[in-house]
Parts: structure tokens; C-alpha cells; sequence
């Protein structure tokens, strides 16, 4: 059955409006980003924690918060007490096929915002042959922008498709910039601050198996945005690999907060936190465990 979008949108309001604490601070702690989300309750979790695991309604597995196969909450967190996050963009996210189900953070995504987020599992890939102008894959690379840029790059796509023309991604770095500094573009223009970003696309993987996906050819020629400036605080961190390659659900979290305030130009009141629902309190639960179990050493080697 289809559901109206407006209706939906809604009930998404009225649904967190039940669950948002009052006390709200800043999202974006320099420390511990983690520590001033503005979440809701996560007492459900805590019972759920507490009683262990428990059954999918769907296909019957036993799970702990949620099914990572069919994307719903599990038996013992009802999924009335589990928020709803409005969007103001879709989200595709492409998992490799050997990522393991169980430890991807990309499922967080869909489970609370599940009508923005879809996944497919490469090479299951959607066409965006004809969506170059409003579509942007978040991938680090020598041919990246930052998020402030992304209404700019995409409105000249824009153009450039309205006029038959390719877009100059094949040519240097330097000759592109020369060739934006001679044309009418302007980076403040009210033009520009208008966004026809449509969808952002992930990339759900270990980084030593993307570019397995990264160079599919149904992904070359999409803009490319890097976040520079975050940095992970995923517990799974990857051996080797700088501290600014996040989780996908922090990559997703990071990218919406930055398209609200350098793109939108709009403040950041926590409209995205509870996309961290279940990773802060993982992480606490796990950086709690990790804390206690360095304190019964400490007193066994005293």
C-alpha cells in the first residue's frame, strides 16, 4: 500500500516529538561527539540489553536490538519505542557482499529512517547514468569537493546538461579551475545556494574492499564529496587507515549535519542525532565494558 508522504512526514513529528529529551546541547562535541547527541530514550535498549537476545518477527532469527537481515527491530524492542528520522535527502547504500551483515552500522540507517534509506548488495547497483546533476557519491579521492561546494559543482552540471554538454571531470584539476574562474559562477550566487541535490550515495564496506565497488562503471562520473574534517569514533576502526575514515553510519550522520548548516544554511538543532541511536549506545556499552574489564586487571596485577 502506498503511503502519502506528507501523512508520513507527519507522523514522523509526532512520533520523536514523544521521545526527544529536553535537555538539548549541541550535537557536535569536539571531545566525544558522542556524549551531547539529542537522542531519545534509549531504555528500551537497555532492557533489551539486559534480557539478551531475542527473535525476529519476520524470519525467527536470533538477534540482539534488531534483525541485520530484514531490517526491523527484534521482539523485545517494540518498534513504536525505536525513533524516526525525516530526512531531506534519500540515501542509496551499496554493501559489498562479503561485509558482514552482523557488523555493519549501514542497517542503523534504514532501521530509523526507513523511508529515505534503501540498500543493495553490489553488484546490485541503480542506474544514475541520467542523475549526474543531482546525485553525489560520498567517496574521498584526489577529485573530491567538500560538502559547501556541492550546489556549485551540481548547478553547473545542471547547465551543462540543459546544454548538451559532458561534464569536465576527465580534465586536470587546474584546467577545470581555469575554465570556472572564466565562466559567470559564483559561489555566493543565490543561484548556487539553492541545492538540486537529490540523493547521496554510500559505499557500505571495509576500505580494503571498495574499490571493487568504487570502479564499477555505473559509478564513474558522479560528483565526489569527502568529509575531511570528521573524525570516527567506531570501535572496529580498520588497522592502518586514518582516523578520518568513519563508519557508514557516521559518514551519513556527518555528511547531513554539514549539508544543513553549510548548504542549507540552516542551524543544527539535533534533527539527525537520533540517526546514532543504536551506535552511541553501542559505543558506550562497549567503551563501559572496555573500562571495566581495564579496572578488574588493574586490581588483579596490583
Amino acid at each position: 500500500m502506498s503511503l502519502n508522504p506528507s501523512v508520513f512526514l507527519k507522523e514522523i513529528e509526532e512520533h520523536n516529538s514523544k521521545f526527544v529529551e529536553t535537555n538539548k546541547t549541541t550535537s557536535i562535541a569536539s571531545e566525544n561527539p558522542l556524549q551531547n547527541l539529542c537522542l531519545a530514550s534509549q531504555e528500551v535498549l537497555q532492557k533489551a540489553q539486559q534480557s539478551g537476545r531475542s527473535k525476529c518477527l519476520k524470519c525467527g532469527g536470533s538477534r540482539m536490538f534488531y534483525c541485520y537481515t530484514c531490517y526491523v527491530p527484534v521482539e523485545n524492542v517494540p518498534i513504536e519505542q525505536i525513533p524516526l528520522v525525516k530526512l531531506p535527502l534519500k540515501i542509496d547504500i551499496i554493501k559489498h557482499p562479503n561485509e558482514t551483515d552482523g557488523k555493519s552500522t549501514a542497517i542503523h540507517a534504514k532501521l530509523l529512517a526507513p523511508e529515505f534509506v534503501n540498500i543493495y548488495t553490489y553488484p546490485c547497483i541503480p542506474e544514475y547514468e541520467e542523475k549526474h546533476h543531482e546525485v553525489v557519491l560520498v567517496f574521498p579521492g584526489p577529485q573530491s569537493i567538500s560538502i559547501k561546494d556541492i550546489s556549485f559543482h551540481l548547478q553547473k552540471r545542471s547547465q551543462n546538461k540543459s546544454r548538451g554538454q559532458n561534464d569536465d571531470l576527465d580534465k586536470p584539476s587546474f584546467k577545470r579551475k581555469k575554465i570556472e574562474d572564466q565562466e559567470d559562477y559564483d559561489l555566493n550566487d543565490s543561484m548556487c545556494k539553492n541545492t538540486i541535490l537529490k540523493k547521496i550515495i554510500f559505499i557500505d564496506s571495509t576500505w580494503n574492499q571498495t574499490n571493487k565497488i568504487f570502479s564499477d562503471e555505473r559509478l564513474q562520473g558522479l560528483l565526489q564529496v569527502e568529509l575531511k574534517t570528521r573524525k570516527t569514533c567506531f570501535w572496529r576502526h580498520q588497522k592502518g587507515k586514518p582516523d578520518t575514515f568513519l563508519s557508514t553510519i557516521e559518514a551519513i550522520y556527518y555528511f547531513l549535519v554539514d549539508y544543513h548548516t553549510d548548504v542549507l544554511k540552516e542551524k543544527y538543532k539535533g534533527q539527525y542525532d537520533n540517526l546514532l541511536f543504536f551506535y552511541s549506545f553501542m559505543y558506550h556499552l562497549i567503551k563501559n565494558a572496555k573500562c571495566s574489564g581495564d579496572k578488574e586487571t588493574a586490581k588483579h596485577t596490583q
